[in-house]
């Protein structure tokens, strides 16, 4: 398949829309009223509108993992559950580290933090401005209820980060008495423990889930102890429904860093090596939220969560000179607020209002000298670097109106309007001086420290949506949609070199998409086609000045598939082709970048599934995922040819208490590398993939 670039793409993608929304409602034998629904449509998600609703009425692309998928998947990253995703192309790192992509190139570097907005339960893991790229490994993945995905921009329901899309964890329900344990094993030393326990009594219900996890690694000093706890209190008050949780993890990781060398993932010996065995992450959090919501007898739904976020994290910075140490600590605390009501008959609003107060402290250490020329050794001198309070304030209003102009037909169009406010208080010199004040050689230290002060920024986020009933089991949609994200501060307030202010912006993408779903008697389908434009990207440039004059355009077709064999065997296809390419003016090393595709962006990529059910929930699945080539540098010189594997899995339910689970991941012992890129001084660089793994578990509930 060839994709088009540029105007004729865009210009191409609701044409396509009408045309495939014709072909359909020829072949329907019965058109029938929007009511009448399969059960292909009625999936209900909480994220997509902010209330829970069948995806049907939605015009935007959604992907669920139910409970019945995640007990299968019994996932240990949380990139092996995204990877069924049309349009997720999730990197590991080492331990529990990823890099995201949604929509998008693997995204690193200036700019890639907060691209993709991580949730639990509708509640960012991170204040907004304050993102961590690896958020996820906090979210309670283990017991997760089900992980609900929004692909392409969702800046007016959800705000600051929801650019590329949102990653949701719903955690489980208390209504329901409950004793579960589970065990797992694999190689490497990895053990696994989860218990869950939830007790009903009368008009209050309690739940507990616990899991600790650790692992010795697959390469050396490369292992991590992870604890976490969530609790859950639900009852009601008066009219409300009130849904109280508390969530607290701790990780303790030796992390191992890039191993160098054009192919170097080929060698076993070389890909169980650690270059950084100094490199560490500790990192602790705590989450409060309390729901209260309320359903009038006239249908309208009321909202309100107010939380209470607490983060902690110490990281060796292994990947860059003098190696440095970093000490953040997040407090946070807001609301989110959502009406959801008819106003008239076929009209169905949907308003609210976000707020959120934040302090940050960070520092940056490096306790020795740097290693290495003269010139790093003058210029990244040892002692603090960076050493700053941010406090930050954020507001936003939004409304979504429904319109169901006709039985077949439904409209929705939204917009949200959001400031964010920073205070920056540099506890250090200003400038770009080593700690004591005094000068570095070559003409200054690398490091450069603004001086107190204050940036805002504003933001507004249009959408525009249309459903269209095709027939009984058959949809077409169409949007317009907008995501933003302010400029983070460690990207206006870490500068380096000669530069003192950060005159950033926020980044916006704006995409339109349209596409296809619905079933026919032996198949589940899913089909978008979308293009976006995104400007003011940020980005490091020659001098290591932090910019936001970039701009990219990304454009791709999406597949989802759940295809019936019969009584006991279904096949599942989830399948990406796209392009990600740089269209701005800059030059990087004297040549210019227009037109060059992004790097760590593979064209296609996917995956799919056979699946084998029998009766009392037991099944066997045989996955094969797919990664497609990509360019490891801006200027496409470079490339990582990419990989195919094959994992095999089963979940038998051996009575009504006991099940066992059995893993047996890159079957065919592929060798292969889970993230690569090229720079200047190493070459290219890998993290390595792991062989051939078997993980065995054993779980009973009461």
């Amino acid at each position: 398949m060839t994709i088009m670039r540029s105007d004729k793409f865009l210009a191409g993608v609701l044409a396509g829309s009408c045309m495939l929304g014709l072909v359909a409602e020829v072949a329907a034998e019965e058109a029938v009223a929007a009511t009448d629904f399969p059960a292909a449509l009625e999936t209900v998600t909480v994220t997509a509108s902010r209330h829970r609703q069948p995806i049907y009425g939605q015009a935007i692309s959604a992907s669920v993992l139910d409970r019945d998928e995640l007990a299968l998947l019994g996932q240990q990253h949380i990139q092996q559950g995204l990877a069924r995703t049309p349009g997720a192309n999730f990197a590991r790192g080492n331990g529990l580290e990823y890099l995201p992509a949604l929509r998008s190139p693997v995204l690193s570097g200036a700019g890639a933090c907060g691209s993709l907005l991580a949730e639990v339960d509708g509640v960012p893991l991170r204040a907004a401005g304050f993102c961590n790229i690896n958020e996820l490994f906090e979210a309670g993945i283990e017991t997760a209820e089900r992980i609900e995905i929004i692909r392409g921009p969702a800046g007016t329901l959800h705000g600051a980060n929801a650019m590329h899309g949102v990653v949701n964890i719903i955690s489980p329900s208390a209504q329901q008495d409950l004793v579960r344990v589970g065990l797992e094993g694999g190689p490497h030393d990895y053990l696994r423990n989860t218990l869950s326990w939830s007790r009903v009594a009368d008009a209050n219900a309690l739940r507990m889930d616990l899991s600790l996890s650790g692992d010795g690694g697959y390469r050396a000093d490369s292992g991590f102890a992870q604890q976490k706890l969530a609790l859950r209190h639900q009852t009601s008050a008066g009219a409300w429904q009130v849904s109280n949780s508390l969530a607290a993890a701790n990780l303790n990781q030796e992390t191992a860093g890039y191993i160098a060398g054009e192919g170097a993932y080929r060698n076993r010996d070389l890909s169980r090596s650690n270059p950084n065995p100094e490199a560490y992450r500790d990192a602790r959090s705590a989450r409060f939220a309390s729901e209260w919501l309320y359903r009038s007898g006239r249908g309208a739904e009321i909202k309100i969560v107010p939380y209470l976020r607490y983060a902690e994290m110490e990281f060796m910075q292994h990947f860059l000179p003098g190696t440095p140490l970093e000490r953040n600590r997040q407090r946070s605390a807001g609301v989110r607020s959502s009406l959801q009501a008819e106003i008239a008959a076929d009209w169905l609003l949907t308003a609210g209002l976000d707020a959120e107060i934040t302090s940050v402290s960070l520092l940056e250490l490096q306790e020795h000298p740097a290693e290495g020329t003269e010139f790093l050794v003058e210029t990244i001198p040892a002692g603090r670097h960076y050493d700053y309070r941010v406090d930050a304030r954020l507001l936003a209003p939004f409304a979504q109106l429904g319109w169901q102009a006709s039985d077949r037909t439904h409209f929705t169009a939204g917009l949200r309007f959001e400031q964010m406010q920073y205070d920056y208080d540099n506890r250090m010199l200003a400038g770009r001086t080593a700690e004591d004040g005094s000068e570095c050689g070559f003409g200054g230290c690398r490091f450069s420290r603004p001086a107190d002060r204050g940036d805002s920024f504003r933001n507004w986020s249009p959408s525009l949506g249309m459903t269209y009933q095709l027939a009984a089991d058959h949809q077409a949609f169409a949007s317009a949609s907008h995501g933003f994200r302010p400029p983070q501060a460690s990207e206006l307030y870490r500068l380096q070199r000669d530069q003192q202010t950060a005159e950033l912006d926020s980044e916006q993408l704006a995409g339109i998409e349209s596409g296809l779903r619905g079933a026919f008697s032996a198949f589940d389908y899913q089909l978008a086609v979308y293009a976006m434009r995104k400007r003011n990207v940020i980005f490091r440039d020659a001098d290591f000045f932090n910019q936001s004059r970039g701009r990219t355009e990304h454009q791709g077709v999406e597949l989802a598939l759940d295809y019936r064999l019969g009584q006991y065997w279904k096949l599942g296809v989830s399948g990406s082709y796209a392009e990600h390419r740089y269209r701005d003016r800059r030059e990087l090393d004297g040549e210019p970048l227009f037109g060059k595709m992004l790097e760590s962006a593979p064209r296609h990529f996917g995956s799919a599934r056979l699946t084998w059910l029998r009766a009392a929930g037991s099944r066997a699945e045989l996955e094969w995922l797919h990664q497609g080539a990509f360019y490891t540098d801006p200027h496409n010189r470079h490339s990582y040819p990419g990989h195919d594997l094959l994992n095999l899995r089963a979940y038998w339910q051996l009575d009504r208490q006991w099940s066992l689970q059995l893993q047996l991941l890159n079957l065919a012992n592929a060798a292969y590398a889970e993230r690569a890129d090229y720079t200047s001084f190493a070459g290219p660089r890998y993290f390595p993939g792991e062989p051939r793994s078997l993980y065995v578990g054993i779980a009973g509930e009461w």
